[in-house]
């Protein structure tokens, strides 16, 4: 095979593992901005579930279905928020292993990127002295 050849096969060889890369980095974006809006939720179910521990227990808790407020029972209220707060907790856990996931794929990525960049500055140099 020519040099030529094989610089050109290198750069095609480049090119795909770039556009793998980018994709991975709009993963990465993705599970930030998911993640983010969980952390929102949780610190708003948090905050519920501490205005509801506040309460009697002969207080009254209004649930917003639709356009209508419709009574619920204290420990009903409470309980659906802990749930909440539960599988919320369990999405940012799992959100957190996907990430790392994404992020240890980029950096294999980057690296196999910069291995191939040196193979043809190698090639182009030997190239340019012949």
């Amino acid at each position: 095979m020519s040099s030529s050849s094989a610089l050109r096969e290198l750069q095609r060889e480049l090119e795909t593992k770039a556009n793998d890369l980018s994709k991975l980095q709009k993963d990465i974006a993705k599970n930030h901005q998911v993640r983010k809006k969980y952390t929102i939720q949780l610190g708003e179910n948090e905050l519920v579930l501490k205005e509801l521990d506040l309460l009697n227990e002969d207080a009254n808790v209004y649930k917003l279905i639709g356009p209508v407020l419709v009574k619920q029972d204290l420990a009903e209220a409470n309980a659906n928020v802990r749930k909440r707060i539960d599988y919320i907790s369990a999405e940012l856990k799992r959100l957190d292993g996907t990430l790392q996931d994404l992020e240890e794929k980029q950096n294999s990525k980057k690296e196999a990127i910069l291995k191939l960049q040196q193979r043809i500055q190698s090639l182009q140099a030997g190239k340019a002295k012949a």
